[in-house]
């Protein structure tokens, strides 16, 4: 009796780099691998592709991730791929998926290779990294060639224009150097930063990016040289290679970094100037005369920093100078850009002692969480294991959650997901994990036990925070039990000497100690 052995079945894995390739190459390398796995005989099965992605990192390669979540099902045999370096040009990265798919019993086969072993993907890894470096180092010899030409690296400069037909030449754009200008002798005659974009955004003059003018956007960094005042450029001088760009292994993102200044490279280029040289120097001398915003000195941690909202932009309240000895809060962006009309300034220890009051009464008043009671109780008795049917239930779910759970912490220590995304995923799955565990760890109670316990829980919280919060000493042992019950802090606005309205979003749950 003869009998036909089952066709393997291939996944195709496709990818090209927005830097390199054109769109149509997704589909030229599906077509090249299907033409492949038809000469061996294997059948088709699903096809994964990241578009416009880079090789040097696995973060924001959904298609990747996919098939390697995929694999663990065993849905195919083999990966087949043009070559090696569509799965991964980094050392590390390349390893990783080859060491998983082996595991699981899954071949890498490449159009242009053959099998995947060890060696090949120790060979093929090095070559990928090599090639990234070697490329970055074109790159920026490149650009380096035309910053000594005069002609820009990339991007531009607020008040300057590219010149269509001409790569790399900016000129001089009127109506935007026309502000530059205007920012430029509006602070030389001694208008602050704030009060410039104050003007800006009332005239309601298109920013740089974003919506507004901040005054950061005109201040700048006195280290990274940027900033309307503290760009080099409207002064005639092109600086560039101040950054170097650099991937964080952690989270895939691309984070800046300072070069050494001997590193830099300046080029005069006099007709890009827009400001004269007298009231360049005007300002260079009051920036450099003028203190370092922020300082070195740390702040102390407050009961409520990082909490506090603004009830009508929703940006964050921010410390806007003392009155008699008392710090005041304002609206971040109405302090920075005046783009919103929460204009009053609160007195910080105020709001601080009216929310721990606040939360002070309403964890004293039991009626408040009494329909939270009610609901959680009838949500109990939905899901109450009462007979073996309802065990069998929950514990189908339950050992989903875990596995859910494995599969997220695997994928983090493969450095498959982001930190970001650990953190974000992670939380609701133990939450259920935690809630199915104990429907199964207790027996059936009635509704007043329950209540009863949830009173002596709420009793509990009540007592540990009123015994020791104070507005006083807020760096205490409670300080972290305290911020965990808030959400958030949002203070509405209000009409000068009227009652300060403070709006709290918390965690009841938490509260009851459920």
């Amino acid at each position: 009796m003869n009998v036909t052995a089952k066709a393997k079945v291939a996944a195709v894995y496709a990818r090209f780099s927005s830097e390199l390739q054109l769109d149509r190459s997704i589909e030229d390398q599906i077509s090249l691998c299907r033409s492949f796995a038809d000469r061996q005989g294997y059948e088709i099965g699903e096809i994964f592709s990241d578009r416009a992605r880079s090789g040097a990192s696995l973060f924001g390669r959904d298609g990747l991730l996919l098939l390697l979540e995929r694999a663990k099902s065993r849905t195919f045999d083999v990966v087949v791929v043009e070559a090696l370096d569509r799965l991964s040009r980094d050392q590390e990265d390349l390893a990783a998926i080859f060491k998983r798919l082996q595991f699981i019993g899954i071949d890498i086969i490449a159009v242009h290779d053959g099998k995947a072993d060890a060696v090949q993907i120790g060979i093929r890894g090095l070559v990928g990294s090599l090639y990234l470096t070697d490329l970055a180092n074109k790159v920026r010899r490149g650009l380096s060639g035309r910053v000594k030409e005069g002609l820009s690296a990339g991007g531009k400069a607020y008040g300057y224009k590219p010149v269509l037909g001409k790569p790399g030449e900016l000129s001089i754009d009127p109506d935007e150097a026309a502000i530059v200008k205007r920012i430029f002798a509006e602070f030389a005659a001694g208008n602050n930063p704030r009060a410039i974009a104050y003007g800006l955004n009332r005239e309601e003059v298109p920013p740089p990016r974003g919506a507004v003018w901040n005054a950061s956007t005109i201040y700048g960094s006195p280290t990274r040289l940027n900033g309307i005042l503290r760009n080099p450029i409207y002064s005639g001088r092109m600086v560039w290679n101040r950054l170097r760009m650099v991937r964080d292994p952690d989270t895939g993102k691309r984070i800046s970094r300072m070069n050494p200044e001997s590193e830099w490279h300046v080029v005069d280029v006099p007709n890009l100037r827009i400001v004269d040289p007298e009231t360049a120097e005007e300002v260079n001398a009051r920036l450099r005369g003028m203190k370092p915003r922020g300082g070195s000195q740390s702040r102390n941690k407050r009961i409520l920093s990082g909490l506090l909202r603004c009830g009508e932009c929703g940006s964050g309240m921010t410390i806007d100078g003392k009155t008699n000895g008392h710090q005041r809060l304002r609206c971040s962006r109405s302090r920075e850009s005046g783009t919103c009309g929460h204009k009053r300034r609160y007195q910080l220890s105020a709001i601080e002692t009216a929310v721990v009051r606040g939360l002070a009464e309403r964890l004293d008043n039991p009626a408040t969480v009494a329909l939270y009671v009610e609901t959680y109780l009838e949500e109990r008795r939905r899901l109450t294991p009462e007979n073996a049917t309802g065990r069998n239930r929950i514990k189908r779910e339950l050992a989903k959650r875990k596995r859910e759970l494995e599969r997220l912490l695997d994928a983090y220590l493969q450095e498959l997901v982001s930190i970001e995304q650990f953190a974000t995923r992670r939380p609701p799955l133990d939450a259920a994990v935690a809630d199915l565990t104990r429907l199964l760890s207790v027996e059936v109670a009635g509704a007043a036990d329950f209540r009863a316990a949830a009173a002596v829980a709420h009793e509990t919280a009540v007592r540990h925070l009123a015994d020791r919060l104070t507005v006083a000493d807020p760096r205490g042992e409670c300080m972290g039990e305290f911020r965990r019950l808030i959400d958030a802090v949002v203070i509405f606005p209000s009409a000068p000497f009227k009652p300060v309205q403070v709006g709290l979003v918390g965690i009841l749950a938490a509260i009851l100690g459920l």
